[in-house]
């Protein structure tokens, strides 16, 4: 069973210039990686803000790095922890875009609960969905599922997202989440 939503490109044209970080979610418990997903996701930045001229640098690295940084602890977060499937994040630098893709599994329980969540979001209007949900926040003290990372990319970065779903074992879903930032954007 394949299953996407969004903007989720499987033709994407070579790329000469890309970065790819590999996890291994398990060997670490979640809360020490913390630290790592954000050192992580700075490096990318570095990385990615040295194909950019002068006064893009500061824009490039701080959407490059907010993303990445989004992208992986979500990955961790919601990784199968039975599974030794691994979290992959790739960031691909484009004349006209960066793209990123992020790899991990999912419990089977967890499946349908995302998917109505991206439903919600690829139909609604992304303003609205992020006001609501700041409200609900407030009001729900200790909920950890909050959905503001993807809106908050597509309302502060004009950031296209997609996802897949593939079932790749009887008890887990494989999920690619790609993010795609237009260079106008940046």
């Amino acid at each position: 069973m394949t299953k996407i939503f969004g903007d989720y490109r499987e033709d994407l044209p070579q790329s000469n210039e890309y970065l790819i970080l590999r996890f291994s979610p398990t060997s670490v418990p979640l809360k020490e990686r913390w630290r790592n997903n954000g050192l992580s996701a700075n490096f990318m930045a570095d990385y990615m803000a040295t194909f950019f001229p002068g006064e893009s640098v500061v824009t490039v690295k701080s959407a490059v790095s907010f993303v990445a940084n989004e992208l992986i602890e979500n990955a961790m977060k919601y990784s199968d922890q039975s599974s030794d499937f691994p979290v992959t994040i790739a960031l691909y630098l484009y004349r006209d875009r960066l793209i990123f893709l992020t790899n991990n599994s999912i419990a089977k329980p967890q499946v349908q609960t995302f998917q109505n969540f991206l439903q919600t979001l690829t139909e609604s209007d992304p303003t609205e969905l992020w006001l609501q949900h700041l409200e609900q926040n407030a009001e729900e003290e200790d909920s950890n599922q909050s959905g503001l990372g993807f809106l908050s990319m597509i309302n502060d970065y004009q950031a296209e997202l997609g996802w897949k779903f593939e079932e790749d074992d009887p008890n887990r879903v494989a999920v690619s989440t790609m993010v795609q930032l237009r260079s106008e954007s940046l």
